[in-house]
């Protein structure tokens, strides 16, 4: 037995193009990749276009000081996909016995304590260098102009400005006069800059000047003499000379940051193979387990042994298993996934897979239950419900956490994401992340302030993902690149923390196993779980809960409680922030989908 999609109305047509497509979470960022395509240049050239236009104009949801992540196949080598690693580690300073000392028990999640190394520059130039086609100057310029001439502020972005307000004007007073000119908030739509961001990208450009060499390796050196600015030049040491001033952090203290120069200098972003399963006859491509990548095909794992109908997201049976199979794996996810040894060949298995399916009964349960690895032992993390959390003094403080959908469903926001394809056949999905503008405070010099990763770590020892100078905070970062046949179909990723995969998931079965469209997989209803405990400060988890949309139907709604989930109704369209481009590797037609909630995604093509 399958399931079917809806009927075709309630659907927007698939656009088709000649020079690509390109969708994204931001109008702007969709029409710059999309000029780029139109004036000769491939997808990585618009991709990376794209994403520095969203540092611009997104910046209470990402920035240069963060970190991406990325999927790709080129159309040289369309069988092979490559993860694209701009993930930065933790500072040589950083250590959980440091932190610790300074009266912490969580990393922060907001203040230069949270901060790894920013990765997400170093990542888009590597990606233009060997991949794109157009020299930086070219690229930048969509950036560029949008920082020094202005851009209108998008709604959310102005209301986040507003909730961090306090912050600003009490402790992070850089913030304040470069988020809030003239003391007060900018209102939706007014014209915003940032010159002291436009004048770092010209200064990028500028590094590579004295090289006049034309042609392919006189711009990959302009490329590498602006790699080598940003890691080695201004930047580093402005940020590392503004952090160790202390200043206010989520834990309600002082501190100063840890990174130096020295941390900028010793990082660069890599290319890597994906990690890689077979789900009825598609490849679904991910980064590796330093990221929560893998859990998506965990789950996709568990699911294979199902029956079809058991894999509708719309029905009761298929959402409950849905969401019993994202339990085992998110469990999974936080026992051994790290920068650090992970038995990836073992949790990918058919026979595990199998353990872990005979664990879903017709009852939700509301434990978290890692699996049993050989040589590996579970980390155990520390449970906290948010309603144990809101007795603690400290946790209403501004600025903490990620600027996502919460995870009871409430909106704050979201981070990145762009994917592009062109009618060569390369292909990307990439999700940007961090830096946004409530992270820390921002330094005036480059406009722009540091990341929050590390919040993701634990300060207990022994754990796959214990803070430790040099490792990679375990990110949720996790675009996503589907193959059939040897070449890439589809390319896609969300905003949204935690939920990331788990709103990927109910896509990736519709579109495979129900026969939807890629809008029509978009636009249904979805759900994700929050029994499992969260990445972000600070890190609270609700036992058995299903976070769902109300146009799920309510007999639906009504067996998964009856069931035994603890649900929470999100409203009729609140989850979910998808991104997708596709390819239909016999014909050449392209096509994209964009996300219908919040009004801020973006396809477009020609």
């Amino acid at each position: 037995m399958t399931f079917t999609a809806p009927p075709p109305f309630t659907t927007r047509p698939d656009l088709a193009g000649s020079f690509g497509m390109t969708s994204s979470t931001h109008w702007l960022a969709t029409a710059t990749a999309q000029a780029v395509l139109e004036r000769g240049g491939n997808a990585f050239d618009a991709a990376t276009a794209g994403a520095f236009v969203l540092h611009v104009v997104e910046p209470h949801l990402n920035g240069p000081g963060g970190d991406m992540t990325a999927v790709f196949a080129t159309a040289e080598d369309p069988a092979t996909p490559i993860v694209l690693m701009g993930q930065g580690p933790a500072p040589a300073a950083a250590s959980a016995e440091r932190y610790r000392a300074e009266g912490l028990d969580l990393v922060p999640g907001a203040g230069a304590l949270a901060a790894a190394v920013p990765g997400a520059v170093d990542a888009w130039l590597l990606l233009l260098r060997d991949h794109g086609t157009w020299e930086l100057a070219d690229v930048l310029t969509f950036a560029i102009g949008y920082a020094r001439d202005g851009h209108p502020i998008l709604p959310s972005a102005s209301r986040t400005i507003a909730s961090v307000a306090p912050l600003f004007t009490e402790h992070w007073t850089t913030s304040a006069e470069q988020w809030m000119p003239g003391g007060r908030v900018p209102e939706a739509g007014e014209r915003v800059t940032n010159e002291a961001y436009a004048r770092v990208l010209e200064r990028l450009i500028d590094a590579g000047g004295a090289d006049a060499t034309e042609g392919g390796d006189g711009r990959v050196r302009r490329i590498d003499a602006a790699r080598a600015e940003w890691s080695t030049g201004f930047v580093a040491r402005e940020i590392a000379e503004f952090v160790r001033t202390p200043h206010r952090h989520s834990s309600g203290t002082d501190h100063a940051g840890v990174i130096t120069a020295d941390d900028f200098a010793a990082f660069r972003a890599t290319e890597e193979p994906a990690a890689t399963i077979t789900f009825r006859g598609h490849v679904i491509a991910k980064t590796g387990p330093w990221g929560q990548g893998p859990a998506l095909l965990q789950t996709l794992k568990i699911l294979e042994g199902f029956d079809d109908e058991r894999l509708d997201p719309s029905t009761a049976l298929g959402a409950h298993t849905i969401l019993e199979a994202q339990k085992l794996a998110m469990a999974d996810r936080d026992a051994y996934y790290g920068d650090a040894d992970v038995p990836l060949d073992h949790l990918l298995s058919d026979e595990y897979a199998a353990e872990r399916r005979a664990l879903i009964t017709d009852v939700a349960s509301h434990d978290v239950r890692p699996g049993v690895v050989p040589g590996f032992d579970a980390y155990a993390a520390p449970l906290v419900t948010e309603e144990e959390w809101a007795q603690r003094a400290d946790a209403g403080f501004a600025g903490v956490g990620e600027p996502t959908v919460a995870r009871s469903g409430v909106t704050r926001g979201d981070t990145c994401h762009i994917d592009v394809v062109d009618r060569e056949g390369n292909i990307i999905s990439a999700t940007p992340s961090g830096g946004w503008l409530q992270s820390s405070p921002t330094i005036p010099a480059v406009g722009f302030c540091l990341g929050s990763r590390l919040q993701m770590t634990w300060l207990q020892d022994g754990t796959p993902s214990t803070l430790t100078a040099g490792k990679r905070p375990r990110t949720t970062l996790t675009p996503t690149l589907v193959l059939r046949d040897g070449a890439p179909v589809a390319a896609l990723g969300s905003p949204g923390g935690d939920q990331q995969d788990l709103w990927q998931l109910p896509y990736l079965l519709r579109t495979i196993v129900g026969g939807y469209s890629p809008q029509q997989a978009v636009d249904a209803p979805t759900f994700h779980s929050t029994s499992f405990a969260g990445s972000f400060y600070p890190r609270t988890w609700t036992p058995g809960g299903a976070v769902l949309e109300d146009r799920l139907r309510g007999d639906v709604i009504d067996d998964l409680e009856r069931r035994g989930h603890a649900v929470a109704r999100a409203g009729d369209w609140a989850l979910g922030r998808l991104c997708v481009v596709v390819r239909d590797p016999d014909t050449g037609m392209l096509g994209a989908a964009a996300n219908p909630r919040g009004a801020q995604g973006y396809a477009a093509g020609r």
